[in-house]
């Protein structure tokens, strides 16, 4: 397994233990992060590449595969389209030219490539190490590249895992929260599903897809929108350039936020919808390999709250457009109905019979569908073919130079999810190891910079300033700083770089320039 971008076992720390078991039985993982995160200490191998050179490496392992013929030639001409443009798009990617760029050495990086190309099975499994850059589809385009190369996707034991970032974001998008999608995972351009929902809804609905976040925080500078209605969200203190965002909130007419604690967010907004917690309501979550569970109500809610899907109701109701239904198995079924191929065989009767279901599952005689991209169907070959899509390495937008030496990366501590809305409030009794935000800095850098451990320090960018304590550890390499950013008392992303992935729009918080001084 390539573990790419991937602290698990403090993001994924369910999934990470099955990683670990696995290696006990076998498993290599080659761990492939700027950090010595704790999952090296189960590792076969660690590549501690430089932030943001993913793409140089991958390209390498491409370009030792196509030299030493370990690609799988039968899998690529049934399978795939534009291998040769990929052929020679990686000539450039030497090993020793990408360990120039990653810092990897060109002996490891030719290993790996072999060791992933000629295993009975590999997989890769990523998360926002590898997206939360203003490259980030570049970078899960040249996974897709590595796996088709070398046939590991489509039968078990093989394929791609994103990991996603919190419990139920496969589960949102797929039930219509992507501005390109319909509820079901049903592509809004495809008339015939389009056609599907117009018919129940009784409405016409607009073929334009939506915009993303970062899109619609450009129009909101603008001046184009004046509302902004923010669902289960925490993002002036979980988007990059907080103070850039807060400008932003303070300029509309109507901020609403709908969530179950007072969020900073929450704290700027002219209207509060208090909803219910997971505990209080039933519905179903989907997982990270397409896994569907019900989940039933565990504990009475406060009166004065609603489900979030009762105060989507009762506002569109208001606003002209009727909508109710008793419960959410009835949204359930009507989202069964509509995208049938995905979810028609699964009703809440037969998931709390069989606990879980992976979709697509056309019909209640389906079993789901345990590996999505599989070669054949019915012992027939499947038709489809996959193009390769060739990439090249660009660097961080912004690197570091004599008045800010240092880069700053981002990502999450074990203890506190997300933005530390839900986890900050412990019982009394629980045991905390990390209660405040630190900036861990190599040994090395700290002795240049005349730092202590656990001394206060000024961490500065181009767009904002905070202090903080400093954590003295190997874990980063000279030159490389980590934050999180689950404190408000600490708001990192007062710090990062208001850029974006052009085609997804996902912000680049692993990458941008800081400065650290001592606090006099």
């Amino acid at each position: 397994m390539l573990l790419m971008g991937s602290n698990t076992t403090e993001s994924h720390p369910i999934i990470a233990n099955r990683m670990k078991k696995a290696v006990k039985s076998g498993l290599k993982i080659i761990v492939i992060d700027p950090r010595k995160i704790d999952m090296v200490k189960v590792a076969h191998r660690h590549l501690q590449i430089n932030v943001g050179s993913d793409i140089a490496l991958i390209n390498a392992f491409i370009h030792v595969i196509l030299k030493e013929g370990l690609y799988d030639p039968a899998f690529i001409n049934q399978f795939t389209i534009d291998f040769d443009r990929l052929e020679k798009h990686v000539e450039l990617y030497t090993p020793e030219y990408a360990a120039t760029i990653t810092g990897v050495s060109a002996e490891d990086i030719a290993a790996t490539a072999r060791e992933y190309a000629t295993s009975s099975g590999s997989m890769i499994a990523y998360t926002l190490g590898i997206t939360e850059h203003h490259c980030g589809v570049n970078n899960v385009f040249d996974i897709a590249n590595l796996a088709l190369l070398t046939g590991n996707i489509g039968k078990e034991g093989t394929g791609i895992m994103p990991l996603r970032g919190q419990n139920n974001v496969q589960g949102a998008g797929d039930m219509g929260c992507l501005p390109n999608q319909l509820a079901g995972a049903m592509s809004l351009a495809n008339e015939e599903f389009r056609a599907r929902y117009e018919k129940e809804w009784k409405v016409e609905l607009n073929p334009q897809a939506g915009d993303t976040q970062t899109r619609t925080f450009d129009r909101l500078e603008m001046g184009e929108l004046k509302a902004l209605y923010i669902i289960g969200e925490n993002p002036l203190l979980a988007d990059v350039n907080m103070n850039h965002t807060t400008k932003l909130f303070e300029m509309l007419d109507l901020l609403i936020v709908q969530d179950i604690f007072m969020t900073e967010t929450a704290k700027m907004a002219d209207v509060v919808l208090p909803a219910r917690s997971w505990g209080e309501v039933d519905g179903t979550y989907t997982n990270t390999d397409r896994r569907i569970q019900l989940v039933r109500k565990a504990v009475d809610a406060h009166p004065n709250t609603k489900e979030d899907w009762v105060i989507l109701c009762e506002l569109s109701t208001l606003m002209g457009y009727p909508m109710h239904y008793n419960n959410s198995e009835e949204i359930w079924d009507e989202v069964r109905k509509l995208a049938w191929e995905m979810y028609g065989g699964i009703s809440y009767e037969r998931l709390e019979k069989e606990y879980s279901i992976h979709y697509p599952c056309p019909d209640e005689n389906h079993p789901g569908t345990f590996i999505m991209h599989e070669r054949f169907h019915n012992d027939q070959p499947v038709v489809k073919k996959s193009p390769f899509v060739p990439v090249d390495y660009t660097e961080p937008l912004e690197l570091p130079d004599a008045e800010y030496p240092f880069t700053l990366t981002t990502g999450r501590r074990y203890e506190s999810y997300n933005t530390h809305t839900q986890t900050r409030h412990y019982a009394a009794g629980v045991k905390v190891k990390q209660t405040e935000e630190t900036v861990d800095i190599h040994p090395d850098d700290a002795a240049a910079l005349g730092i202590t451990n656990g001394e206060v320090v000024q961490v500065r960018s181009r767009r904002g300033e905070l202090e903080v304590k400093a954590k003295v550890t190997e874990q980063v390499v000279p030159g490389l700083v980590f934050m999180s950013f689950h404190w408000s008392e600490t708001p990192t992303n007062v710090l990062t770089l208001n850029e974006y992935d052009p085609i997804s729009g996902t912000a680049e918080y692993k990458a941008c320039a800081v400065a650290i001084s001592k606090v006099h």
